[in-house]
């Protein structure tokens, strides 16, 4: 990438989605042939292949257990070149909590995955204090994890000399409740939940663009507070406020975490639709930030980051002040980004002039 900082992109900054997703086939392939090794016994069956937010098992009796993995990415480089670790376990929690409750499950438990090169006792008793407050918003227990000390296949700044952490999370669900976006119909609306900021996703063009030089603790004018602060503000966890939904009388279609791959995320849903989206908020002084610094460009930026909006509920319009309601109650701002159409595939921001279809968004 040229040092000029010009045109960044989430793939000349060292993350390929494309050729990622396409050097996972071989390993997708394998997986989903385990698939079949629980058709006789019933129990433990998963109810849908590879690429939805997470899958269910078949528990028996019309009951469905949960599950989804994910780890906190490159954000881990910026808490070990501030030395800060307490939120890094909400983080973890986060990414993987708020995907439960895209199929409808309300998350009881997760394990947690800390790699390290070198065992820190401070270091590692932050770590906890994050995952016991993030444990404790989702009324979630973390039963066990494991610990492990890798030096030589881990290169990081801090003390740990390398430092990953990664959750499995597990949730129930009743199979007749089950989501998948199965119900989505055009002329549903698009409910998009507040974020908190970055959350855990596109670190490695925002890291670049806000701080080339590494110096994290450096007061940043457009950010009101250092750069190392801004990285490191926690992902929102959506737990009370999804458990809330379940509770009422509403006809939800679908959730959608907003993460890797931007508004793209939306076409995951099984129903054959679109999505127009016209009612986007002022983004983030951080998204700002990093689009002029790095000087990426808009579709990149609706592609790879959240741009203010961390979940979307997807549901009928009559419904849609019930949302809001609830979200403002939990202290999420919230708004009606726009609604399903007949346009499977395809997705379309006119407010900003950009369209998608296959994983990312285009100018149009």
């Amino acid at each position: 990438m040229a040092e000029s900082n010009e045109g960044m992109t989430y793939g000349a900054s060292g993350v390929d989605t494309g050729a990622a997703g396409r050097a996972l086939k071989g390993l997708a392939d394998c997986v989903v042939e385990t698939h079949s090794f629980r058709d006789a016994a019933g129990v433990g069956r998963p109810l849908r292949g590879l690429g939805y937010y997470a899958n269910v098992l078949d528990m028996g009796d019309g009951r469905g257990l949960a599950v989804a993995a994910d780890g906190v990415g490159t954000k881990l480089i910026v808490a070990e070149m501030v030395g800060r670790y307490d939120t890094v376990g909400i983080d973890c929690i986060a990414m993987n909590v708020n995907d439960l409750i895209c199929v409808g499950a309300e998350p009881i438990a997760m394990l947690d995955y800390v790699a390290v090169g070198t065992a820190d006792q401070d270091v590692l008793a932050q770590v906890g204090q994050g995952l016991l407050e993030g444990a404790r918003q989702c009324e979630i227990t973390i039963p066990g994890g494991e610990l492990a000390q890798v030096k030589e296949m881990l290169r990081g700044e801090g003390a740990t000399e390398g430092f990953d952490l990664v959750g499995t999370a597990v949730g129930t669900v009743p199979l007749d409740r089950v989501m998948w976006g199965q119900d989505i119909v055009p002329g549903d609306v698009v409910v998009g939940i507040a974020s908190k900021g970055l959350h855990s996703n596109g670190y490695t063009l925002a890291r670049k663009a806000l701080c080339p030089d590494g110096d994290y603790s450096r007061h940043d004018d457009d950010l009101g507070r250092t750069v190392g602060d801004e990285l490191l503000e926690p992902t929102a966890l959506y737990v009370a406020f999804a458990k809330d939904l379940f509770r009422q009388d509403i006809p939800l279609h679908a959730i959608c975490h907003i993460t890797g791959d931007g508004y793209m995320n939306l076409t995951r849903v099984e129903a054959d639709v679109g999505f127009c989206l016209d009612d986007f908020p002022d983004p983030l002084p951080v998204f700002k930030a990093i689009q002029s610094r790095g000087n990426v460009d808009l579709a990149e930026m609706y592609t790879v980051f959240n741009m203010g909006i961390g979940l979307c509920v997807i549901l009928p319009a009559d419904h849609a002040d019930a949302v809001v309601a609830t979200s403002t109650r939990h202290g999420y701002a919230a708004r009606v980004l726009g609604q399903v159409t007949d346009r499977a595939g395809l997705v379309e921001i006119p407010q900003h002039g950009l369209a998608g279809r296959g994983g990312k968004l285009e100018r149009v």
